[in-house]
């Protein structure tokens, strides 16, 4: 009797192959900055369009698509961290979502989340526009983006006694509107010798309903910076200052990453005290204190087509 190998086997081999094969094809061009630095055109100034959490300045390459699987996990350094193994054992959220470059000055996406804090079940639609490109006549990137949110998760049969994290009041959705938030920014950045990024952003976040103690609007002010290390490693930041007129206890995200890029991926290795994915969530319903020990490991991947 022949002995059969099971099917996903094969199709996990398949899908390796189809993810990080063309990893293998790299040449000494693609993966040395010290070729690309002898043009005269600078690099970009991020290697992905996002940050780490937020967006970066940076846009997909016209009709290029981007697949891009985002996860969050569990507390590193809390006292009990070491029963999930620094926070492995749990995930806090996850995000897959398609992108695509339509022109070189205009991308538009779509993505969902498993979702965290108030909401599950997170849609979000994006669009992006590239206003200025950095070069030696122009010292500075500029570029637009705006998202909506949208998530589908069933009503909160019970509206009543909430409190400021127990979000009872926030997904009780009296009505379809309530179910939106929004966020759009203004986005700056220079690329100091292709080695120092910088990057500023202002955005306004709203969102249809709030708690009674929290406000709809916000206005949210950004600051980005990425450091070539090696090759096509690189070490970046983000913070994000939201100005609040309330009392509710909540934290300003600020995250870290390793970036790694190949041929036609981006990797991030990503800590930050924010739990879920996406402006509508993470930027204003963080309460983590990377002080306290409640920061998480997550990751990014990005593969473009």
């Amino acid at each position: 009797m022949k002995k059969i190998v099971s099917c996903p086997f094969f199709l996990s081999i398949i899908i390796l192959n189809y993810f990080f094969g063309p990893v293998r094809a790299l040449s000494q061009d693609d993966w040395d900055f010290d070729n690309e630095a002898k043009s005269e055109k600078l690099n970009p100034t991020f290697n992905d369009t996002r940050v780490v959490n937020g967006h970066s300045v940076e846009l997909l390459d016209a009709k290029t698509l981007d697949l891009r699987i985002s996860h969050r996990f569990g507390d590193i350094a809390v006292p009990s961290s070491g029963r999930s193994l620094y926070g492995l054992d749990n995930s806090t959220d996850i995000r897959i979502g398609l992108e695509y470059g339509l022109t070189e000055k205009f991308m538009f996406g779509a993505g969902r989340s498993k979702g965290a804090g108030p909401y599950r079940e997170f849609w979000d639609g994006l669009i992006k526009y590239k206003i200025l490109s950095q070069s030696t006549k122009i010292p500075i990137s500029v570029s637009l983006t705006s998202s909506v949110f949208f998530t589908s998760m069933l009503p909160s049969t019970d509206s009543t006694s909430a409190t400021a994290f127990s979000y009872n009041t926030e997904n009780s959705f009296q009505s379809f509107a309530h179910r939106f938030s929004y966020f759009s920014q203004l986005i700056l950045a220079h690329n100091l010798n292709n080695k120092l990024s910088l990057q500023l952003s202002t955005g306004f976040l709203h969102r249809n309903l709030v708690t009674n103690e929290d406000q709809n609007t916000n206005l949210v002010i950004g600051a980005m910076s990425k450091v070539k290390v090696y090759k096509k490693i690189s070490l970046v930041g983000e913070y994000y200052y939201v100005l609040r007129k309330n009392n509710i206890n909540y934290i300003n995200p600020l995250a870290v990453s390793v970036e790694i890029k190949t041929y036609a991926h981006v990797f991030q290795l990503n800590f930050m005290n924010s739990r879920a994915i996406g402006e509508g969530q993470f930027i204003p319903y963080t309460t983590s204190n990377w002080l306290e020990g409640e920061f998480r490991f997550g990751f990014t991947i990005s593969r473009h087509f």
